[in-house]
């Protein structure tokens, strides 16, 4: 069963609401949030991100930081205002980015069912984006930005939550990516509800935010050794989460680009792809099924299918074919690896990521302007295949997926 917590949330007057929002602090780096905040002294990236209101070249990861987040949020709290609910509650989270919609429960899950694994995982987390995020919890003591998970859909959930959209929202506004944000407030006979029928999901998924599930986890650690008696209701051992059905989660593609053909020129590169792939000039930019895969060279897009090998060894287990079946392990294995010496997509400073969200527009002028040699464009990896990794307690390849549209920190904060 997943357990699910109301919790008083801390949040934006509804005046300032748009103001304060902000997107996660994972998804800009230093300079790109300055930009964001410039002339907004509300955004909750004054908090999530507070190096950028120090000098430059300061140490992201130094006290002097950690110090500023605790100001920032106190002169935030006083100036926006924001308030903290007087009574428990779960909310309802709407996104809608052009036809796309997805509608979330806002609520405290358990750290328990992180750590025994009831919450499951896809991804690896970084020993430094931990300690940034644990360090940063502690400091404010609050989680300042919800965990995305996922979870299979149940008549029961999706009737009730479909029961309490008409109600008045706290806020509705459109982002400036021009995704549309709305938040409703439960009934705490509907919140009992949700939570009694969440009895009967078994597992949950973390879709985005393995940082921010860890590092609550370790916070709760910490707090939990300092506590004179541990109390199992305490704050602490909960986490912030957004949590929306599988069924209208969506991925978009996460695709690579490489800075130079590892000493190949463009005819020896293209040779040695086609010794390992069926090569279709002129092919569309976006690949439309799974097993395709898109390359943009010299100003034309290809389309490749890796050659089949023979059939499956009989030693191969499910578990082995599920990771080796997905494309982003296809294309390392048999290319950026072999062809392009690009072993660790975490550490190889010669290729970069580019969401899915810039379309392929994006990897057609990183190459077109000399910023990058060759391009691939893929068909996003699916919920179903997530979740498949999770419940087979594998890892998904680096940079697999790119959720799409994503929430906002500072609208609802959780305070430990």
């Amino acid at each position: 069963m997943a357990i699910l917590r109301a919790f008083k949330a801390l949040r934006p007057d509804p005046q300032t609401a748009q103001s304060v929002s902000a997107v996660p602090y994972d998804v800009v780096n230093t300079s790109e949030a300055r930009q964001q905040v410039a002339g907004n002294p509300l955004s909750f990236l004054h908090v999530s991100r507070p190096e950028i209101d120090l000098p430059d070249g300061t140490d992201p990861y130094s006290d002097t930081v950690y110090a500023k987040a605790k100001e920032n949020f106190g002169r935030l709290r006083r100036e926006a205002p924001m308030f903290v609910e007087e009574v428990a509650s779960l909310y309802l989270y709407k996104l809608q980015m052009g036809a796309h919609l997805q509608t979330g429960i806002a609520a405290c899950c358990s750290v328990a069912d992180y750590d025994l694994d009831l919450i499951r995982k896809h991804e690896r987390t970084r020993q430094d984006k931990e300690d940034d995020r644990t360090r940063h919890i502690l400091a404010l003591r609050a989680q300042t930005g919800p965990v995305f998970l996922t979870y299979r859909q149940t008549d029961e959930i999706r009737e009730t939550v479909r029961g309490s959209e008409g109600a008045e929202p706290l806020y509705v506004f459109a982002a400036p990516d021009g995704v549309q944000h709305t938040i409703w407030r439960l009934s705490e006979g509907t919140a009992d509800r949700l939570i009694k029928a969440f009895d009967y999901v078994p597992f949950l998924y973390i879709a985005d935010g393995h940082h921010r599930a860890a590092s609550a986890s370790r916070a709760a650690a910490s707090l939990r050794a300092d506590a004179p008696e541990n109390d199992p209701a305490a704050e602490y051992n909960y986490f912030l989460a957004v949590l929306f059905p599988s069924d209208q989660v969506q991925i978009l593609a996460y695709n690579r680009v490489v800075r130079d053909l590892n000493g190949l020129s463009e005819q020896q590169f293209l040779h040695a792809v086609a010794e390992r792939f069926t090569l279709s000039p002129d092919a569309i930019a976006a690949p439309s099924k799974k097993g395709d895969l898109s390359m943009y060279l010299g100003g034309r897009w290809y389309g490749l299918n890796a050659k089949r090998s023979g059939p499956i060894p009989t030693s191969a287990t499910a578990d082995s074919v599920l990771i080796s079946s997905l494309d982003v392990t296809i294309l390392q294995d048999l290319l950026l690896d072999p062809i392009l010496g690009i072993k660790d997509l975490r550490t190889d400073k010669r290729i970069d990521f580019v969401g899915g969200m810039r379309g392929t527009a994006a990897l057609e002028s990183l190459v077109d302007s000399g910023k990058a040699a060759v391009a691939f464009s893929m068909f996003p990896v699916t919920v179903d295949d997530l979740m498949a990794v999770a419940d087979a307690e594998l890892i998904m390849p680096p940079k697999s997926t790119w959720f799409e549209p994503k929430l906002r920190d500072g609208l609802l904060t959780h305070l430990i």
